[in-house]
């Protein structure tokens, strides 16, 4: 077989499709290693054994975005053209708002994601090396291409190495390729297109040696490893636009047109048809701004969010980043890893088949709380069914698995050993087995190459015995009779046994055969020899990593919501298939449809973009992929303007969690790679904490849209009355300082209440909304627009009172700023139900805050009426009782009007169904 490689470099293409020889000559090497001067040159040549750190953006670009907003700029222009005029109070309070406004999004936010630090952290500290035909122990930032290097159980593998021989080698590779269970490794080449999962000739950097040991060839350090190519596709993957980033952003630039265009018309007619002066046309046009201005807007997203954040972290999911709290609300697909995220990640004895019959296995993961039952359910004994007994004693003995007595949990267990020894040692258990007595004289350990395990036992009594467990072909080979439903002996039916494998393995089980044989009582040695030929098949053991139970009902509760849930594995087809349709992820095979049931990575390979693109949605399994197609798949739903969500726990998961929209990892088995690449991180594993999560996000879009219906009339209101003064020549009835102050005091008391308000009656029994629509329709509108025109009238209506009745001005416009803030907290209450009617006395209870956020609103108001600093600050006077009765009397009559509002848009629903 011929290789491809670079000299200059010391790479070899596809080294797991070659023969040993040929990779140690394409690497200028041999098995003795390398000589020390050599490998320092190629340390100069090719770097340092390790992945760079991340970048990140220096501290002052990180706090300028947060003032990248073009209503923060109009904000900001206002304040120069105050300072400008020599307004100083004036440029200082509207200074501030843009300040404290940037101050609360940089703290909130937290810090950057640094998920390249995640996985550096997974990489070995240290190698065994072969220096000048020597084993030595070399720092893994030093090892070089061409290097020998050995690994042993619970060594982390240094690099990218391609195998010269290996001994009952098993490698941890669950974070690399998502496969359940550890990859049996040995020196034989495959093919060149086999991916990650399938390149047993292969360990990778960063993976943990189960057991055996292994001497091979580096073959790729650094960035060139598949955990450094894993780097690389994660700092290529663009950050996406959340939809309420979105939406925000074209709601600001549509108002920031708008504003300039009215302030633009405000002073041609102001200088034209009333003659106004320059400053007080500039004075006019600054208050017109600030007053259209929503500008505790981003604060009170912000707030919104992180008091999101608060909730989801009491139901158990950690937010990493704002958005993400909102982003989970408008998702429309979950693409969830399989193992460790919708299964428990503990192999687990599910069915056991004897030659007469078939017993189910109660329990899941490694617990050993369970029963072994007969088809009609009834617990099966040992003493009642010898051929069981004689089956779960071999799973037992013919065992080097242990199960303690998890610390951390007091009802968990913790397994020492490998996950399928340890589904054996709990079915013996369950089935009531008692090792006690039992002693093992000889032992043929598992190899790749024989796929079995042998002990010799003797029991109590002294008798010696032989057990073997291993694939069932093997298994099959070695036997020539089969255990009767009594403990007898029968002639071996090789074609029933086949049919029972086949059966087993088309529900997706892992498929273990167990045989045993007596021995001399004086027998002390074992060997593969031994068990060559004339055993006793006693039965087979369908084994899964099962689905965890609250997690099939959260994918009902997803559909119900019209969420679909795909999963994407790098587990075999077969196995994936049937998890999902267990878990209800696929309903029935997809005879006849367009789209397959499961796509494999070469499938996904061979397959152009357009094509991908075309069967996306239909299928929900994916199986035997790499991180490249999960990327792949997550940008495709992408491109059919899918709001997706990623799920993973291994580092093979993080780009695909970095290209979501919403990337969810595992926090207890999860990788620290996964864990910073996401978003939001589940402290309990739980896929039923994502639908939690889910109902969490639409619960607080609903908060943010009620927030925003509620603020913007504020402004409207303002904003109307100024304009409407300057065009008909007026006095002014707000100074700009005042509409901040009112702005401001009403976006941090009244609407923060709306931030607490509960989930709607439904909120996942609807489909998720879409993520082009606006986060304000036009009944909303319409409904802004009424408002605005109520509150503003009624500020105008009573300013131009007291003006008449003889009022000051400062007296005046208190009033007017008084009346802006009880038609407010009068609307409030209009804005705490979406659509239902506020004319109940629900609307007075379940939620605590809006009274407390009430109280602040009124003493505040009574600090910007009564206390003489804010005379000299805000321009206000006390008012006396009538002006209060007054401004109280007109907040009742705008809270009725806004629910006939309400009403004609219910009616005008029902009528035309939109």
């Amino acid at each position: 077989m011929s290789s491809t490689s670079d000299a200059t470099t010391g790479t070899i293409t596809a080294p797991w499709a070659h023969e040993p020889g040929a990779v140690l000559d394409a690497l200028t090497t041999s098995r003795d290693g390398l000589a020390a001067d050599d490998a320092a040159a190629r340390l100069a040549d090719v770097g340092p054994n390790r992945l760079p750190p991340p970048q990140r953006d220096p501290l002052w670009k990180r706090v300028l975005v947060h003032f990248d907003d073009i209503l923060i700029y109009i904000l900001l222009v206002s304040a120069v053209l105050k300072a400008a005029l020599g307004d100083w109070v004036d440029f200082t309070v509207i200074l501030a708002v843009a300040v404290i406004n940037a101050a609360i999004g940089f703290v909130q936010e937290g810090r950057a994601e640094s998920a390249l630090d995640g996985i550096r952290r997974m990489l070995s500290t240290h190698a065994e090396a072969r220096r000048d035909g020597a084993w030595a122990s070399v720092d893994a930032d030093d090892v070089v291409p061409g290097d020998v290097v050995r690994v042993r159980s619970g060594d982390r593998v240094p690099a990218d190495v391609r195998l010269l021989d290996a001994t009952n080698l098993r490698v941890e590779e669950s974070a690399l390729t998502g496969e359940s269970v550890p990859a049996s490794k040995s020196a034989a080449p495959v093919a060149a297109d086999a991916g990650v999962g399938d390149r047993t000739s292969m360990l990778f950097s960063g993976t943990l040696v189960a057991a055996g040991q292994g001497v091979g060839v580096v073959t790729a350090t650094g960035r060139a490893t598949e955990i450094g190519r894993i780097q690389t596709m994660i700092s290529e993957v663009e950050s996406l636009e959340t939809p309420l980033t979105k939406q925000l952003d074209r709601f600001g630039k549509v108002l920031a047109v708008l504003i300039l265009v009215m302030a633009v018309v405000m002073v041609i007619v102001g200088r034209v048809l009333h003659d106004f002066d320059v400053p007080e046309l500039i004075s006019a046009s600054i208050g017109f701004a600030v007053a259209a201005v929503p500008e505790g807007l981003p604060a009170l997203v912000t707030i919104t969010l992180a008091l999101g954040v608060q909730q989801m972290a009491r139901r158990r999911a950690i937010t990493r980043k704002l958005p993400a709290v909102e982003t989970l609300g408008s998702v429309t697909t979950i693409c969830s890893d399989k193992t460790g995220t919708l299964t428990k990640n503990e192999m687990t004895a599910r069915t056991v088949r004897t030659a007469q019959g078939t017993f189910g296995v109660d329990g899941i993961g490694y617990a050993p709380v369970g029963e072994v039952t007969t088809t009609g359910g009834a617990r099966a004994d040992l003493a009642g069914h010898p051929d069981l007994a004689a089956l779960a004693t071999v799973m037992m003995l013919c065992n080097d698995a242990r199960l303690v007595p998890d610390a951390e949990d007091p009802d968990g267990w913790r397994l020492v050993g490998e996950p399928t020894e340890g589904a054996l040692r709990t079915l013996g258990t369950k089935a009531g087995v008692d090792p006690a007595g039992w002693t093992r004289a000889a032992v043929v350990p598992f190899e790749s190459a024989n796929k079995f395990m042998a002990t010799l036992d003797r029991d109590p009594s002294g008798a010696g015995f032989v057990h073997l467990k291993g694939a069932p072909d093997r298994v099959l080979d070695r036997c020539a009779t089969q255990t009767t439903p009594d403990g007898g002996s029968a002639p071996l039916d090789r074609a029933a046994w086949e049919a029972h494998i086949d059966e087993l393995g088309a529900q997706g089980l892992r498929v273990l055969a167990a045989a045993r044989t007596t021995a001399p009582a004086d027998a002390t040695r074992l060997d593969a020899d031994d068990v060559d030929r004339g055993l006793e098949m006693c039965g087979l053991v369908g084994i899964v990593d099962p689905p965890r139970p609250e997690a099939v009902d959260a994918i009902a509760e997803c559909r119900q919501a019209g969420i679909r849930v795909k999963m994407i594995t790098g587990d075999h087809a077969g196995t994936a298939v049937a998890i999902g349709r267990e878990m209800g992820i696929v309903d029935h095979p997809a005879d006849g449809a367009d789209a397959p049931t499961v796509l494999t990575g070469p499938e996904l390979e061979a397959m152009t973009g357009e094509q991908l693109k075309a069967v996306v949605r239909d299928v929900d399994v994916y199986a035997r992929t790499s991180p490249e197609h999960k990327i792949r798949i997550v940008s495709a739903l992408q491109s059919h303007g899918e709001v997706v969500a990623m799920t993973g726990d291994g580092v093979n998961d993080a780009p695909a969690l970095t290209q979501a929209d919403v990337g969810v990892a595992m926090g207890i088995k999860g990788t620290e790679a996964t864990k910073e690449a996401a978003e939001v991180v589940l402290a309990d594993d739980n896929f039923a904490t994502i639908e939690r999560a889910v109902e969490e996000g639409r619960r607080i879009y609903d908060n943010i849209r009620k927030s925003v219906l509620f603020l913007l009339p504020t402004n409207g209101a303002q904003s109307l009355v100024i304009l409407v003064a300057v065009l008909f020549g007026l006095v002014l009835p707000l100074a700009p300082v005042q509409v901040l102050w009112i702005n401001m005091i009403t976006a941090v008391t009244l609407s923060l209440g709306l931030a607490y308000e509960r989930a709607e009656p439904g909120v996942m029994r609807r489909a998720p909304r879409d993520p082009a629509a606006n986060i304000l329709d036009a009944v909303f509108l319409r409904r802004i627009l009424v408002v605005s025109v109520l509150i503003g009238g009624a500020t105008m209506a009573l300013f131009y009172l007291e003006r008449a009745q003889g009022a000051p001005l400062a007296e005046a416009q208190t009033t007017a700023v008084t009346m802006l803030a009880l038609g407010q907290l009068a609307y409030l209450f209009n804005c705490r139900f979406l659509d239902r009617s506020s004319l109940t006395v629900d609307v007075l209870r379940g939620n605590r805050v809006i009274w407390i956020s009430a109280g602040a609103l009124l003493v505040l108001q009574c600090v910007f009426v009564y206390v003489p600093v804010m005379h000299d600050w805000f321009a206000s006077a006390p008012i006396g009782a009538a002006e209060w009765g007054k401004c109280l009397a007109l907040s009742v009559v705008v809270f009725l009007a806004v629910e006939a509002v309400k009403w004609l848009g219910r009616r005008q629903h029902r009528t035309t169904g939109h």
